[in-house]
């Protein structure tokens, strides 16, 4: 019998060594809390916390001349045209349907493109690239070497730029959302998945783990997958594989946003022309009124008879209440019913995000 052994992140002893409670995350050996999935939460949402997303895949993207360029405009649903050095970009890849093969943040260098992707899809991602590859004049180079953190919380960059110097401290204070700038083999940008400010940091593995332990030496809160998941629910952000996979698109996913439809060919376009003519179903935030708490997959019932599902599902620390990202018939507005345990809730229909930046912002529809 062949025993199947869990990658591990450069951060793994540093995770047991503050008190991780280990789990298998796509293939990974991931902390899910450090004792309190509760107190990590608020962590961040008060002060600052910081997580080992290095099980994200990093992948950088080059070509001669326009080739990389060329090659992304085809490959993503938004276009990297719209962004100038150093900035960055969220969006879809898509599969000739119009499916979410993966989202992803694009970063435009001086000298190319990298690609942050994520671990569950690492494998039908790098194939999908390769495949869609020719033609163009491009290099797809895998980065395993480097490691990944996030930095998150009203008090993050604060406390992150106190404990650096020169270009990387002046870039932590200084960088616009979505903006990143890069240091020798360190690549700084302010952008995150919690709904609070802060960074995330690609850095040697070794970097990674000298920082780590200077920003808990600091007081900043090492951050679970469970708190992460909660907060991310809370900011109104998709998580692949519950929230969109290849057989949903992002019109459905509420990453319409994500989508640039302009005179360019891109994989999957046609079919997003179709169903936006043709209507699509929507997604949406519902906060249940009542005791409980909202799970993925369970049935949302509308008052015309019509279905939808929950996708993603929570308890909200912040708002004290069960929210959900739901997929319901398009136009969904007021009160809807929710099966828990076969028995039917109600549950208010609202726009996300739930909470951003510590407040509570979601409207109801």
């Amino acid at each position: 019998m062949v025993l199947f052994m869990a990658h591990r992140t450069a951060l793994y002893d540093a995770h047991l060594a503050a008190g991780g409670k280990m789990v298998d995350f796509g293939g990974w050996d991931m902390p899910i809390n450090y004792g309190s999935q509760i107190e990590e939460h608020h962590a961040v949402r008060q002060n600052a916390g910081v997580f080992d997303v290095s099980h994200m895949t990093v992948v950088d993207i080059a070509g001669a001349g326009a080739g990389a360029r060329d090659y992304l405009r085809q490959l993503l649903a938004n276009d990297v045209d719209r962004i100038d050095s150093g900035r960055a970009l969220y969006t879809g890849m898509l599969n000739d349907n119009g499916g979410v093969i993966d989202d992803l943040i694009v970063y435009k260098q001086d000298n190319g493109y990298r690609l942050v992707v994520n671990c569950a899809t690492r494998e039908t991602d790098l194939d999908w690239m390769e495949k869609q590859a020719g033609g163009f004049a491009v290099d797809i180079h895998e980065r395993p070497e480097l490691a990944m953190l996030a930095i998150q919380g009203p008090k993050a960059r604060e406390i992150l730029a106190g404990l650096l110097s020169g270009a990387r401290a002046e870039a932590v204070s200084s960088l616009k959302i979505f903006a990143f700038a890069q240091d020798g083999d360190w690549m700084i940008a302010r952008t995150g998945y919690t709904g609070e400010d802060g960074v995330e940091i690609m850095l040697p593995n070794a970097d990674a783990v000298t920082l780590w332990g200077q920003l808990l030496a600091a007081g900043v809160a090492p951050i679970g997958l469970g708190a992460r998941d909660t907060l991310r629910l809370e900011a109104g952000l998709n998580l692949y594989g519950n929230d969109m996979d290849n057989t949903i698109t992002p019109w459905e996913a509420n990453m319409g946003w994500t989508v640039m439809l302009n005179d360019r060919e891109f994989i999957g376009r046609q079919p997003l022309l179709n169903q936006q003519e043709n209507g699509h179903a929507e997604q949406v935030g519902l906060i249940l009124e009542g005791k409980g708490v909202l799970r993925a997959h369970q049935k949302v019932l509308m008052p015309n008879g019509e279905e939808g599902e929950i996708t993603s599902g929570t308890f909200s620390p912040t708002l004290g209440k069960s929210i959900a990202l739901a997929r319901l018939p398009a136009g969904a507005t007021g009160k809807v019913d929710v099966e828990i345990r076969n028995k039917r809730q109600v549950a208010q229909v609202v726009k996300p995000p739930f909470v951003r930046n510590g407040e509570v912002v979601y409207k109801e529809l």
